[in-house]
């Protein structure tokens, strides 16, 4: 099974990259699966329904979140009326959505995500992750091999230790939020595929999506400022992945970086 993520879509800089590179990525790696973090596709922060549908309509199959997931309130109509839209697993079950989903692939395949959101250094009351996707692996059971786990965290380390803590029993556990893609592309041992971070599809001269000028001011003065997206030219990031669909594990990661 071949799996494409695109790493966090931030504002429209971002969603113009989807438009100008997903066909040909889909083309080139024979995609049956697109999968994009989708918490700051709209103005940056938070899924409106008109951006979810255009990136629908642009190829992308399903939308995982992060701690932003919740800033437009359209967001819950969309996890009420679709499955294709999922949050944190470790948020409160009071929550909204699903955080994770299992969809049915052409042959009789299926494909289960999983989001989790981490707990070091991000201001959130989100419960253990780890802890947390034991818990789904076991509603999971036999109904599919292929896993694919969307952790959004702020450090490589607890990317890393939940990675290898969930070490053949994932098909990727890929990293988002921190909008930089990493160096640290793998399969680990058991035959997961691993990479702290997809890194950002949105403006290639910014500060993680953001006009710089807005943000050296607030690191000068210290005061805030409303984040607005940058424009210009764009960088589409992303992994793919090959999954072996009969035993789960990874037969191949390759980052993408496209300017």
């Amino acid at each position: 099974m071949n799996i494409l993520f695109l790493g966090d879509i931030s504002g429209k800089t971002g969603r113009e990259a989807v438009h100008h590179h997903l066909y040909n990525l889909k083309e080139k790696y024979a995609v049956d699966f697109c999968i994009a973090n989708g918490e700051n596709m709209s103005g940056g922060s938070g899924i409106t329904i008109s951006s979810y549908e255009e990136m629908r309509r642009a190829g992308i199959d399903l939308f995982t979140g992060g701690n932003h997931i919740f800033r437009k309130k359209e967001v819950i109509s969309l996890m009420n009326d679709s499955e294709n839209v999922i949050r944190p697993a470790n948020l409160s079950p009071s929550c909204p959505g699903m955080g994770y989903t299992i969809v049915p692939l052409s042959g009789g395949r299926r494909i289960a995500v999983i989001n989790l959101l981490g707990k070091v250094y991000m201001d959130n009351t989100a419960d253990n992750p780890f802890l947390a996707a034991d818990n789904i692996l076991k509603a999971i059971g036999e109904r599919t091999k292929v896993i694919f786990v969307d952790f959004h965290a702020e450090t490589t380390s607890e990317k890393g230790a939940l990675a290898r803590y969930l070490d053949g029993r994932v098909s990727a556990v890929i990293g988002t939020h921190t909008h930089v893609q990493t160096n640290d592309d793998q399969i680990l041992p058991g035959g997961t595929a691993f990479l702290s971070d997809a890194g950002m599809t949105g403006a290639v001269h910014s500060i993680l999506g953001v006009k710089p000028e807005i943000v050296i001011e607030k690191f000068v003065t210290g005061m805030p400022r409303r984040h607005e997206i940058a424009e210009g030219a764009s960088q589409l990031c992303g992994v793919f992945l090959d999954i072996d669909d009969e035993t789960g594990k990874a037969r191949a990661i390759e980052k993408i970086r496209i300017q």
